[in-house]
């Protein structure tokens, strides 16, 4: 596997992570003992031992920042802290997700007991609907979904779809099996559909004004071409 490499100066490297790929192995994931991580990756790739900034889930697609110094980590952590750095998200869920949402539901955080403030707001872009029955009814219909969390807590965007009653498509903890199964009986996509597309915020060493960008997927460009939905980073 290769690595995507969006941007790169002497203060961090920004890279395209893969579905099914963990960033770092840690103690609690469970880990296979041959798999790379997206760390090992880059240091394959690059030569280039780099420490992770923020998080990406396993299962997540894209855009991720990454220090070459574990000095530079805590400025733009600072950005993320103050909400000055925006995420966008894109999602495929169930049904015919609202034109707009302000979700504003308490998540879990890695304490499970605790439950913390979390804010995300979504947009629909693109709708379908397939000649496909899904259990209990005779068709399908799916959104295209923009995500902006306000909050960073652990499988946000995952858990605040499924709030809403429109879950992300392929999420096995989160989502529906049903309509899971369809999309891999019928078109062979097995990964959810979660890509964290772009990152825009003011690089906080040289002040210069980011916007990176992740490309899709090819899962999510066969599905662009399938149900005829314009790529949105295009």
């Amino acid at each position: 596997m290769s690595l995507i490499v969006i941007f790169e100066d002497e203060y961090l490297i920004c890279v395209h992570k893969p579905n099914n790929m963990l960033v770092h192995h840690a103690h609690h994931s469970r880990n296979i003992s041959d798999e790379t991580s997206l760390l090992q990756l880059v240091l394959i790739e690059k030569g280039l031992k780099v420490y992770p900034i923020h998080r990406l889930d396993r299962k997540t697609s894209g855009i991720i920042l990454l220090a070459k110094e574990t000095k530079y980590v805590s400025k733009f952590q600072k950005l993320f802290n103050a909400n000055e750095i925006q995420k966008t998200y894109f999602g495929v869920v169930r049904g015919f997700s609202p034109e707009k949402k302000v979700i504003d539901s308490p998540v879990k955080g890695r304490d499970a007991s605790v439950h913390k403030t979390a804010v995300t707001y979504l947009k629909t872009i693109s709708q379908v609907t397939l000649d496909i029955p899904v259990k209990p009814y005779d068709s399908s219909r799916y959104s295209l979904v923009e995500l902006s969390p306000k909050t960073g807590r652990m499988h946000q965007l995952r858990v605040h779809s499924n709030k809403i009653s429109h879950p992300l498509i392929g999420d096995r903890k989160y989502g529906d099996k049903n309509h899971d199964h369809m999309f891999d009986q019928n078109f062979g996509w097995k990964n959810m559909f979660l890509h964290a597309g772009s990152l825009t915020f003011t690089h906080p060493f040289t002040s210069e004004k980011m916007q990176l960008k992740a490309p899709f997927p090819k899962d999510w460009i066969s599905l662009f071409e399938k149900f005829q939905w314009a790529n949105p980073l295009d």
